[in-house]
């Protein structure tokens, strides 16, 4: 990617993802890799809760299934029946603007000359918008508001007779952060973007007979669900093609300045994964670590905003010597839609997903572990909650920085305008949640949590500087590295 990429974000755009948190899999040389598929997506539910889709191929016809729901709901017995070979490809969906149907649910699938293609894809393609423009122009017609279509009409109107020939001519077209799985009738071929912003791992799967599977998932987390073994990450500006011949890992392109998504290991992730070959968890306790040592508090107990504020926590608790308690209980059961009652009942919302524990908060000067503040009306519910509960004082900790600027390489934030932080101190933050006190983890502090010593990670949500050129209608926001 060169230092003229800019990012184009006008207005009015035709696509209903600008931002999308997703998680994809794929699995080569497995006689159930629709089901393993299947396990693989469940692992990464948590990467998006809209819609999920497997493709498998038996080696002559691509197959296909793609709904509306969460994984487990889709694909029951009869369902994965229907999805038969040794290799296939799995996409779960969380669209973050605009419409959500099924036409944008993924793998998204074509027949070209090149055969049969399926595609699932992280990330946010940022040059879409233009590349769609074009293909529109010259004769393309497009089924779904998604970018990753534009993926497809690039492959199938390339001169290149190949499909990794094809493919690499695409992705030589494309900008911004992606990671793909791409699924053809006897191959599976997953590729990178230059700047590495999403996670791709690579494993490998031991079958009883001796022989070997080959997997790819956004996280490891999907690996220990199947049993295979974490080997590698697919490296920033690589493709990996996995078929008859082998494996074969080639750069379609040079690397630009590595740009691993910080946010990975803040909150979206799995604190059980392995992201950018390093462990979530180990991240997220040294977070709360240095946010203890940076921040102390004279407290009673540390109580984590469940789930994501946990392991930052448990490692606050440790560090400070103060006791932990689970004084916050999810609801895991919440949908995103329920039956609001007709009356009106305060905080209805955060009271259906969490409920606190009283006896552990009545009285109690209460540290409250959290990951982010975005636009600050959640958080603010909390700590009314927790003062509801009894609590005496709340002392509100995040373990990062404040987000003082939108993602758009993949990660859902909201625009500068709706970031509390982008506009306000941290004193005028702290009133507006209401707690006695407010404390964000230093940048410096979220470097050496995540072990950043190469400069690797990309912070522009906490900077505003990002590592590609941002065109937001006639602003162009320059190129300014990443930290």
């Amino acid at each position: 990617m060169s230092d003229t990429t800019t990012v184009s974000l006008e207005t009015e755009v035709p696509f209903d993802k600008l931002h999308e948190e997703c998680g994809v899999f794929a699995i080569y040389g497995h006689p159930e890799a629709g089901n393993l598929s299947y396990l693989g997506l469940y692992a990464l539910q948590h990467r998006g809760q809209e819609s999920a889709g497997i493709a498998s191929s038996d080696g002559k016809k691509i197959h296909s299934v793609r709904k509306m729901g969460h994984v487990a709901d889709i694909f029951t017995p009869d369902v994965l029946n229907q999805l038969p070979g040794e290799l296939a490809i799995g996409h779960t969906r969380y669209s973050t603007a605009g419409e959500t149907t099924l036409a944008n649910a993924q793998p998204l699938s074509v027949a070209c000359s090149k055969g049969q293609v399926a595609v699932a894809h992280n990330g946010n393609l940022t040059n879409a918008i233009e590349l769609r423009n074009d293909l529109e122009r010259d004769g393309s017609i497009f089924q779904s508001t998604s970018d990753t279509e534009v993926i497809l009409h690039l492959v199938a109107r390339s001169h290149e007779r190949t499909l990794p020939g094809a493919l690499r001519d695409a992705l030589l077209q494309i900008e911004g952060a992606f990671s793909l799985v791409f699924l053809a009738q006897n191959r599976v071929i997953v590729a990178r973007d230059p700047h590495g912003f999403r996670p791709l791992a690579m494993g490998r799967l031991e079958m009883s007979d001796g022989k070997q599977a080959t997997v790819f998932a956004s996280e490891t987390c999907a690996f220990d669900l199947l049993g295979a073994t974490y080997i590698d990450d697919v490296l920033p500006g690589e493709m990996v093609i996995v078929g008859p011949e082998g494996v074969t890992r080639e750069f379609y392109t040079r690397p630009g300045v590595t740009a691993h998504c910080a946010f990975e290991h803040v909150y979206f992730s799995r604190p059980d994964s392995v992201v950018f070959g390093k462990s979530v968890s180990e991240s997220r306790e040294r977070m709360g670590r240095l946010l203890a040592r940076e921040h102390p508090v004279d407290a009673d107990v540390v109580v984590p905003v469940p789930d994501s504020g946990v392991t930052a926590a448990i490692g606050y608790a440790a560090e400070s010597g103060i006791p932990y308690r689970q004084a916050l209980i999810r609801n895991h059961y919440v949908g995103r839609t329920f039956i609001e009652p007709s009356q009106e009942i305060r905080d209805f919302g955060v009271k259906l997903k969490l409920n606190p524990i009283r006896h552990l908060l009545e009285g109690k000067r209460v540290i409250l572990v959290d990951d982010s503040i975005i636009r600050g009306t959640t958080s603010r519910k909390i700590v009314r909650m927790v003062r509801n509960a009894g609590a005496r004082e709340v002392h509100l900790r995040i373990s990062c920085p404040p987000t003082v600027s939108p993602c758009y390489y993949g990660v859902d934030t909201p625009s500068k305008e709706e970031l509390i932080g982008a506009r306000n101190t941290i004193d005028q933050i702290r009133d507006y949640v209401e707690a006695d006190s407010l404390s964000y983890l230093p940048l410096e502090a979220l470097q050496t949590a995540i072990r950043d010593d190469n400069q690797e990670f990309c912070y522009s949500c906490y900077t505003g500087k990002y590592p590609t050129l941002v065109q937001i209608g006639e602003v162009v926001l320059a190129k300014t590295g990443c930290c």
